[in-house]
């Protein structure tokens, strides 16, 4: 796994990098790579929302131990800057689960990582299934959350534009993973309501300008960024103006972010599962996910309806131009493959500060 950066470009980070720091990249790491040092260290009153399925016991500890580690200051249930709550917004909380708690323990730490002095709000689902999650997602939005990120995805089908109530949300930033399962297409990233976020393999390079680079993330065994077009979701005008051939529907990813488990990010989760706990290096586009709803948070801005704003403000990201999702291809290749412009598995690119959020 990728080690934790000690050396960074540009402004100094606001936060420590440990002596002796935990596999995989850290705020520090991060806030470098997508050009985030100044906004992070900013004041911020924006609360962002994690949603996610069952319970996490250790949440608020775990959340904690990460942030000590990090040098970042502590957000606590007693100080209002953590709330825990369950799909209707109460303290009665779901059943525990091992798997999901490594999730929670990511999704809380990227937006600690990214936004170090945002509020965190965690809405746990009854479960996985679509209709408890969406009704997450607008407890999420009726509990005042500026951005909403939302890491997990399933199958598209014919019956998922019933949902997209749930996920639309003016004023209020609303990402979801693209998935992890390489070429294809995943609900709610398919909404034209939320910012699909895709995955790259974030590596430090020395002797750039930037200190950084990034490919599509993919394939190898069966894991990558998921990427395409849409069976069942009509196109948002942002893209179409785009003119771009080959597919009338939704075009999944708008954006991206680090999500190869080979360049992951640090973790710490207490909830042993499958034999795991304690610093973990965890990858997927359920990294990506909360990153980008935590730039949203810090750039103020979370009026635009979907990604809309990031379509109009492409010189403030990175452009991801090689790589694939697929081992076979596809048509068009753009759907699949890193191009100079817009592509599938990484959208526009990635962060470069705030200023496409």
């Amino acid at each position: 796994m990728a080690p934790t950066t000690t050396t960074v470009a540009g402004p100094a980070c606001a936060f420590s990098v440990p002596t002796s720091p935990p596999s995989g990249y850290g705020p520090c790491d991060l806030q470098s790579a997508y050009n985030l040092f100044t906004a992070s260290s900013a004041s911020s009153t924006a609360t962002v929302a994690i949603v996610d399925a069952y319970n996490d016991p250790d949440a608020a500890a775990d959340l904690a131990t990460y942030r000590s580690e990090f040098g970042l200051p502590a957000c606590t249930t007693a100080s209002g800057c953590f709330r825990q709550v369950s799909e209707t917004g109460t303290s009665s909380l779901p059943s525990n689960n091992g798997s999901w708690s490594q999730e929670i323990s990511l999704d809380l730490d990227m937006v600690s990582a990214i936004c170090p002095n945002c509020h965190i709000l965690l809405v746990e689902a009854t479960s996985a299934g679509n209709s408890d999650l969406a009704t997450a997602v607008n407890e999420a939005a009726k509990l005042g959350a500026n951005a909403i990120s939302n890491s997990y995805g399933g199958s598209e089908s014919s019956t998922e534009t019933s949902y997209d109530a749930d996920y639309d949300h003016p004023g209020i930033a609303v990402t979801a993973s693209a998935g992890d399962s390489d070429y294809g297409v995943e609900y709610p990233a398919a909404s034209p309501y939320v910012t699909a976020v895709g995955g790259t393999s974030l590596s430090k390079a020395s002797g750039t300008t930037r200190g950084w680079t990034e490919t599509v993330w993919g394939p190898s065994g069966g894991e990558g960024t998921g990427s395409g077009c849409s069976k069942d979701e009509a196109q948002p005008t942002w893209q179409t103006a785009l003119g771009l051939s080959g597919c009338t529907k939704r075009i999944v990813a708008d954006v991206s972010a680090d999500a190869n488990p080979n360049t992951g990010v640090a973790v710490y989760d207490s909830f042993a599962y499958q034999g795991s706990s304690g610093w973990l290096v965890f990858g997927g586009t359920s990294v990506a996910s909360p990153i980008i709803a935590s730039v949203y948070a810090l750039s103020g801005n979370t009026a635009s309806q979907g990604a809309s704003f990031a379509y109009q403000h492409t010189a403030n990201l990175n452009d991801v131009t090689s790589g694939t999702n697929s081992s076979s291809g596809c048509t068009p290749a753009y759907l699949c493959t890193g191009e100079v412009g817009y592509d599938g598995p990484t959208g526009l690119g990635t962060p470069n500060g705030v200023g496409a959020f």
